[in-house]
């Protein structure tokens, strides 16, 4: 269990990989989940989730980055008490902050259900809603605990633990959560609030579990990352580092919010609005929980590509920062930007062709669900540039644009949700349709306000990445083309899965391969090269085909 450390495309994939992993079992394991409670417990757990990250991301977003860019910058410069000083003063703050959230999501839960649902009727009960809430709080007692020993590892450039500690916390999540909501309906014959309230506790016990393991994992590498002595403290260095801290930190919290608010504001406005559009209340909180949960499934796989990118960035760019070596934060963010631009577009375009095959394969046949899909997927892509670049200027101190560009995006989306879902209705298209396209003017409007920022007064240059923009481009349209012909020439309609399996798996490999033709020298260039190296000489006739 020693620790070694990453340099930034090897922690990218590392973090990427093992995040990517545990979303795949986040969205497997739906499949039977999903058979034990049914819609209407899809959407009650749906409605947990999103109070639950609202107060998680009050109480711990941006702590394992922030203490990561702490570490890292400390340890650059060598001031080892003051890192471990840090690690201390944030352990104690954090302590804090997970207490009153949990006393705050605990008491007032019936308020905060009549918040999400208002007066709609004929679905799930403020008292459910409430229930739910309340025992998924517990969790909030663990997770932010568990982010201040990742952030720490993190900072020290040790990707590979703290990546594998969501494993570890997916996995103990997951068993809980099937085991114990089958226990729930077909043993016990509780009513399905029940299977819903085991299920989100299952977020503390797979915090738990990951909590202990990296608990471990610090206890037997003391030495190595300075935890083995008592730092030389002061008044004024605590004042300077919990200074420091808010300071790192809240940009951290603006953006994960904002995140956040973007969903919670589609779903009460979608909950608010499709009723006067003509949707029943069954319906309303269907297109709710898959604006929430059940089609976010499909999003995270994505956007875990830019979480991964993102472990990685904030303790190299950092560094470079520190050291004024502009060329490589130049270099790494233009890696960035790559890997959204070669691999993020084409997973969101293979999701939004195949969305009536990946819906059915994980939640059965329902056009909507599909249909709903088959557009939000394409967010991701906006999505996760917008973290990039966000942490891109956290990690250069620009707090200021942060805020002015997350706001800047949130109150437009706040403002044309409902006059779109509206225009949307009347236009005969689906009305949910203009909440999506909300969220994607409100992303649009927020990077393009950062990249000019960052072109402007940064010098930050993007020549390389608008170099591979033609091949992309080309190789999108063969992607688009070449599934809408599959659809065509092999329309699937049988419900079985092992069928819409094969029939995803086939697409993957035949829209793939041309892709991968004509992309193959650059998606080679933004992979490690260990990894890139064993592709060496395939790749030296791609080279050769290229030029």
């Amino acid at each position: 269990m020693k620790l070694k450390k990453s340099n930034f495309l090897e922690g990218a994939f590392i973090a990427t990989f093992c995040i990517i992993f545990t979303k795949i079992l986040g969205i497997l394991y739906v499949i039977p989940f999903y058979r034990i409670i049914g819609e209407q417990g899809g959407t009650l757990y749906g409605y947990a989730y999103n109070i639950y990250n609202i107060f998680l991301i009050i109480s711990t977003a941006g702590i394992p980055l922030a203490i990561s860019k702490l570490t890292s910058e400390y340890h650059t410069l060598e001031m080892v008490d003051k890192k471990i000083r840090m690690y201390q003063i944030a352990t104690n703050i954090i302590r804090v902050f997970s207490i009153v959230s949990f006393l705050i999501c605990f008491v007032f839960a019936p308020q905060l259900a009549r918040l999400i649902i208002g007066e709609l009727e004929g679905g799930n009960t403020p008292q459910d809603v409430a229930f739910v809430i309340r025992t998924i709080s517990f969790a909030l007692l663990i997770i932010p605990m568990l982010s201040i020993k990742r952030g720490y590892l993190q900072g020290h450039t040790y990707i590979r633990e703290p990546s594998i500690s969501q494993i570890i916390e997916q996995v103990a999540r997951i068993i809980m959560i099937l085991a114990g909501s089958a226990f729930c309906v077909y043993v016990l014959d509780l009513p399905i609030r029940y299977a819903v309230g085991i299920s989100v506790f299952a977020a503390a016990v797979g915090g738990g579990a990951s909590y202990l393991y990296l608990n471990l994992v610090v206890h037997k590498n003391k030495a190595s990352i300075g935890l083995d002595r008592k730092p030389i403290t002061s008044k004024e260095t605590d004042k300077e580092i919990i200074g420091k801290l808010i300071t790192y930190l809240i940009p951290f919290v603006v953006i994960n919010l904002a995140n956040t608010f973007y969903t919670f504001v589609d779903m009460v406005l979608v909950l608010r609005t499709l009723p006067k559009l003509g949707f029943s209340a069954t319906e309303t909180e269907f297109v709710s929980s898959v604006f929430t949960t059940w089609g976010v499934k499909f999003n995270t796989i994505i956007t875990s590509v830019s979480t991964g990118l993102i472990v990685s960035l904030i303790p190299n760019m950092v560094k470079d920062y520190t050291q004024n070596n502009h060329a490589a934060v130049n270099e790494n963010f233009n890696k960035c930007l790559k890997i959204i631009l070669l691999i993020v577009a084409p997973m969101a375009i293979f999701i939004s062709g195949m969305s009536n095959s990946m819906w059915n394969f994980f939640y059965g046949a329902n056009e909507t669900g599909a249909t709903v899909i088959r557009y939000s997927i394409l967010v991701t892509i906006l999505d996760c540039l917008y973290m990039v670049i966000n942490s891109l200027l956290q990690s250069l101190n620009k707090r200021k644009l942060i805020y002015l560009s997350v706001v800047t995006g949130l109150a437009i989306n706040l403002v044309l949700d409902v006059p779109l879902m509206h225009l949307f209705s009347s236009l005969e298209l689906p009305a949910y349709y203009g909440a999506i396209t909300a969220t994607l003017l409100g992303f649009i409007v927020s990077n393009i306000i950062s990249l000019m920022y960052l072109n402007r007064y940064m010098h930050l240059q993007y020549h390389e990445t608008l170099a591979a923009l033609p091949r992309f481009l080309l190789s999108a349209v063969v992607l688009i083309v070449v599934l809408a012909l599959f659809r065509k020439i092999l329309p699937i309609h049988s419900t079985s899965r092992m069928i819409q399996l094969l029939n995803i798996a086939v697409a993957g490999v035949v829209s793939g391969g041309p892709y991968l033709a004509i992309n193959f020298r650059n998606v080679m260039s933004v992979l490690p090269p260990k990894i890139s190296k064993k592709f060496g000489r395939l790749g030296k006739k791609a080279e050769t085909d290229q030029s």
